[in-house]
C-alpha cells in the first residue's frame, strides 16, 4: 500500500460503460494545474502534464500505458519529453504550441481532430494562440477545458482574463463557439484544466451547459468579468 502522504489519482466519473475519467493531483510544474486521464477498454488518453513522479508513472502504466498524450495549451506543458519517452505515446497539440516542443515527436493539429471512440480535439484560441479543448461523448458528454474555461472563486464557470492572456476577444469567441456547439443534451460535466479546488469537493462543473449559458447570458447583459 502506498503511505498516506501520497495523493493518487481519483477517479472523476465511472459506471457507465467502458470509459473511466480519473484526475491527478494539482502539478507545481504547470501552476496547480489538473491533469485528466481517460481509461477506455481499447485506448488511453492523457490529458495534459500530471507531475511526473515514481507514482504517477507506475500508476500509468498499471492501467495500461497512455496511448494519446493531450496538451490543452502552453502552460500544461512539463516534462513532455521524459513522460513521451516513457511511455512510447504520440503527443498531440494545437499547431500553434508545437515549437515550444522542439525536442518533442509532436502530433499537430489545425482545427480538430477525432480520436478512437469520437473523442474530438478543437481549436479554441484566445488563452494562448494554441489553446484546445477535447470532448468526450460518454457521460451525457464531458469537455475537458484546460484554462479556456475555470471556475472562478465562488465556483462560477468562465474564461478568466490574466496577464497571460494572449487574446480575450478572441477568448470570448472561442467560449461562444463552444456554447453554440453544444446543449443541455451534449454536454453535461465539464472538466477544468485548473481551479479545481474552487469546485469545493465537487470533480466537475455539471450541469456544464447550463453553467456557460449563465455566463454567456451574463455577458449579453453587460455584465463584466475579470
Amino acid at each position: 500500500s502506498q503511505p498516506s502522504s501520497v495523493k493518487l489519482p481519483k477517479t472523476v466519473l465511472s459506471g457507465q460503460g467502458n470509459t473511466t475519467i480519473l484526475a491527478f493531483p494539482p502539478n507545481r510544474d504547470t501552476l496547480g494545474a489538473t491533469a485528466y486521464f481517460i481509461v477506455e477498454k481499447d485506448v488511453n488518453i492523457l490529458i495534459d502534464s500530471p507531475a511526473w513522479t515514481p507514482i504517477n508513472q507506475q500508476f500509468l502504466k498499471d492501467y495500461g500505458g497512455v496511448h494519446y498524450f493531450v496538451l490543452t495549451h502552453r502552460g500544461a506543458i512539463a516534462n513532455v519529453k521524459a513522460i513521451q519517452t516513457a511511455l512510447h505515446c504520440p503527443v498531440l497539440v494545437q499547431e500553434q504550441e508545437a515549437y515550444l516542443l522542439p525536442d518533442v515527436d509532436v502530433t499537430t493539429f489545425q482545427h480538430s481532430v477525432i480520436l478512437p471512440g469520437n473523442i474530438e480535439l478543437f481549436w479554441t484560441p484566445g488563452h494562448s494562440p494554441g489553446s484546445c479543448c477535447c470532448y468526450h461523448p460518454a457521460y451525457g458528454g464531458v469537455l475537458f477545458t484546460g484554462r479556456h474555461l475555470l471556475p472562478n472563486p465562488n465556483g462560477i464557470l468562465m474564461p478568466i482574463k490574466t496577464s497571460k492572456t494572449f487574446h480575450w476577444r478572441r477568448q470570448l469567441k472561442s467560449v461562444k463557439w463552444v456554447y453554440d456547439r453544444y446543449s443541455d443534451a451534449t454536454l453535461n460535466h465539464i472538466c477544468p484544466g485548473a481551479n479545481t479546488g474552487f469546485l469545493r469537493g465537487r470533480h466537475t462543473v455539471t450541469p456544464a451547459y447550463s453553467a456557460l449559458q449563465t455566463f454567456m447570458d451574463s455577458l449579453e447583459s453587460g455584465d463584466r468579468y475579470p
